[in-house]
């Protein structure tokens, strides 16, 4: 089966998840293999207010995150970075690193796995969740 030569998504239309119920962060869905056949996951990641990832690692991938609004700490190999608007940061394979939103409002980040290494399977066997207006507003530069 050949996959499209070219894949447009709108921000209004994208789904989101929360991969437990409980966390405290959930992800936009933008391009992955599972939807769209490419062979990264690229999300954008929101996290409530006091919300953090787990503490996690990938043997494989290397994951990117570039902030777009919002204010955190990026946690990775022992050390902190605080993180805001316009940072960007690359997680190697192998390094235990977590994301926390340390301000008062949602922080959004533009989340890049690569290869995939079954990120769009965890996302999408989550729960999902409605993208509320103040996220589609982030997600279109209306924010």
């Amino acid at each position: 089966m050949m996959s499209a030569p070219v894949i447009g998504k709108r921000a209004a239309d994208l789904r989101g998840f929360r991969i437990t119920p409980t966390d405290t962060n959930y992800f936009a869905c933008l391009l992955d293999p599972l939807a769209d056949g490419v062979s990264f996951t690229l999300v954008v990641e929101i996290f409530e207010p006091g919300g953090k990832t787990p503490p996690n690692t990938h043997s494989a991938a290397e994951e990117c995150f570039f902030v777009l609004s919002g204010t955190g700490t990026a946690f990775a190999d022992g050390k902190s970075m605080p993180i805001g608007p316009g940072d960007c940061f690359v997680l190697r394979p192998g390094v235990e690193h977590v994301v926390e939103n340390t301000g008062t409002t949602k922080l959004y980040c533009l989340t890049l796995m690569t290869p995939n290494e079954g990120f769009a399977e965890l996302i999408r066997n989550g729960t999902p969740v409605t993208l509320p207006p103040e996220d589609i507003a982030v997600l279109t530069g209306r924010a």
